[in-house]
């Protein structure tokens, strides 16, 4: 596979190195900021991913579902003044975790860009965003993260929901890779050298829960 390969964070100066590889895809990580990513060779078309999202099997009436949902929902409410308002931005053809923030009383609007893209509402500002099973997805995510900042009001919280990367042994095996639209992996390096980048504090709350807040 052709090396150098850049950061997808947009690491300066960082030349990143073959990482692992399987039988479906062969990956790399960034020295700085050890983002795991796949080679540009493996990222899915547009039409690839609808078809592999339209597989999930979520509903808003699953007690499990919602369940799942609230071990990022809990902690970012115990956060959240009255009335705030909100983004759920990757939330999916079921956009269950809006209606629990609604539910509490605050105010939420919704984007994905295959279910519900609707530009107009990534005007912010936002008191937070949530992000869950959906940064992994990010083929650019130095854009998009930088996207969700700009929406971001100061003092607000970003709320990431993605299982990470605890070392390259466990990494070979591990079944989260092996989802197709699944393209870059975080590890708790790659999220305090997000926050160091755009300005957030950082808190890992569980192993696939993390929640920024960007600091006025």
């Amino acid at each position: 596979m052709p090396l150098p390969l850049s950061c997808p964070l947009g690491c300066a100066n960082s030349e990143c190195t073959p990482y692992a590889q399987d039988k479906r895809r062969h990956y790399a990580q960034c020295p700085a900021c050890k983002l795991v990513f796949v080679y540009p060779d493996y990222l899915p078309s547009a039409e690839q991913e609808r078809l592999e999202y339209e597989l999930h099997e979520n509903h808003s009436d699953d007690p499990g579902y919602r369940k799942f949902l609230m071990r990022l929902a809990m902690p970012l409410l115990n956060n959240l003044r009255p009335a705030s308002r909100g983004l759920d931005f990757g939330c999916g053809p079921t956009p269950l975790l809006a209606r629990i923030f609604e539910e509490d009383g605050h105010s939420m609007a919704i984007y994905d860009p295959f279910f519900f893209p609707d530009d107009a509402v990534l005007n912010g500002p936002y008191d937070f965003i949530t992000c869950t099973e959906a940064i992994e997805h990010f083929h650019h995510p130095a854009r998009e993260l930088a996207r969700l900042d700009r929406l971001l009001s100061n003092g607000g919280w970003l709320a990431i929901m993605t299982k990470r990367v605890i070392s390259q042994d466990r990494f070979q095996q591990w079944h989260y890779k092996n989802d197709p639209t699944h393209v870059c992996f975080f590890s708790d390096e790659t999220f305090l050298n997000i926050g160091q980048q755009f300005g957030y504090e950082v808190h890992f709350v569980e192993n696939d829960v993390v929640l920024m807040q960007k600091i006025p």
